[in-house]
């Protein structure tokens, strides 16, 4: 068995996400990372379809913000799990979001892990 943790790091979204009016009345910045951790049944050959594309992930995640307003980032956490898990080879993933520009100084988010 060989084992991998998948990131992607970073990645800065403008979506509808919370409950109080000043975030429903325009989009906001906020951040997502997330940990995919990976198994095959031995070391992947040297090619990109013998391993999990996080290009699959990146675009899935935007295409998930377009579509909807949040209210939690309890939520949107899960829905970004739900859409790693999609692919069997993925045992696990930790995904954080962070609210860039809630607090002059300081950013506010979620962190959750779900493992099959």
């Amino acid at each position: 068995m060989a084992e991998y943790t998948i990131h992607l790091e970073a990645l800065e979204v403008s979506m509808g996400l919370g409950i109080h009016d000043h975030e429903r009345a325009a989009p906001q910045r906020v951040m997502l990372h997330v940990a995919m951790d990976c198994a095959y049944p031995e070391t992947p050959e040297d090619r990109i379809d013998a391993v999990v594309d996080y290009d699959f992930l990146r675009e899935g995640i935007r295409a998930l913000t377009e579509a909807r307003h949040f209210e939690l980032q309890e939520t949107l956490c899960d829905e970004v799990a739900r859409l790693a898990m999609r692919d069997p080879r993925v045992t696990g993933v930790r995904v954080r979001s962070m609210k860039l520009d809630i607090y002059p100084d300081a950013r506010v988010g979620c962190e959750i892990v779900r493992r099959r």
